[in-house]
C-alpha cells in the first residue's frame, strides 16, 4: 500500500528531483523546444503564405486563360464569319459568271441561228434565180412568136418546176 499512499520523505524527494528535471528542462531544453516550435510555426506560415499566394496566381492564371479561352472564341467566330461571307461572295460571283457565260452562249446561239437563217434566206435567192434563169433560157429557146403559145409553155414549166 505503499505504493498507492506514498510517505512524505517520498513525495519530498520527488518534488525536489522533479524541480531539479523541470530546472533542467527549462534551462537547457525549453529553449531549443520553443525555438523548434517557433521555427516550425514560420515555415508552416510561410508554406500557407506560399500556397496562398500560388492560389492567387493560380486563379489570376485561370482568369487569364478564361480571356484567352473568350479572345480565341471570338476570334474564331470572327474568322467563321469572315469564311461564310467569303463562301457567300464566291458562290454569288460563280454565280454572276455562270448567268454571264449563259447569256454569252445564249447571244453566240442566235448570232448562229441568224448566220443560218440569213445563209438559208441566200441560198433560197439563188435557187430562185436559177429556177428564173432556167425558165427564162426555156422561153427563149422556144419560139416566142405565138402569145397563147408562151402562156401554155410557161404554165407548164410552172407545173414542172419542183419547188422542194
Amino acid at each position: 500500500m505503499e505504493l498507492i499512499k506514498p510517505s512524505f520523505g517520498l513525495i519530498f524527494w520527488m518534488l525536489i528531483g522533479f524541480g531539479i528535471f523541470f530546472f533542467i528542462l527549462a534551462k537547457y531544453a525549453w529553449p531549443v523546444i520553443t525555438q523548434g516550435i517557433a521555427s516550425r510555426n514560420k515555415k508552416i506560415q510561410d508554406q500557407l503564405d506560399e500556397a496562398e499566394r500560388v492560389h492567387a496566381e493560380l486563379e489570376n492564371m485561370n482568369l487569364k486563360h478564361e480571356q484567352m479561352l473568350a479572345q480565341a472564341k471570338m476570334e474564331r467566330d470572327d474568322i467563321l464569319n469572315e469564311a461564310r461571307a467569303i463562301s457567300e461572295k464566291l458562290k454569288e460571283d460563280a454565280k454572276l459568271k455562270a448567268d454571264a457565260e449563259a447569256q454569252s452562249i445564249i447571244a453566240d446561239a442566235k448570232q448562229a441561228i441568224q448566220m443560218e437563217k440569213m445563209k438559208a434566206i441566200t441560198d433560197l435567192k439563188n435557187e430562185i434565180a436559177n429556177f428564173s434563169i432556167n425558165i427564162a433560157e426555156k422561153i427563149m429557146t422556144e419560139e416566142l412568136s405565138d402569145k397563147e403559145r408562151q402562156e401554155k409553155l410557161i404554165e407548164k414549166w410552172v407545173d414542172e418546176t419542183n419547188l422542194n
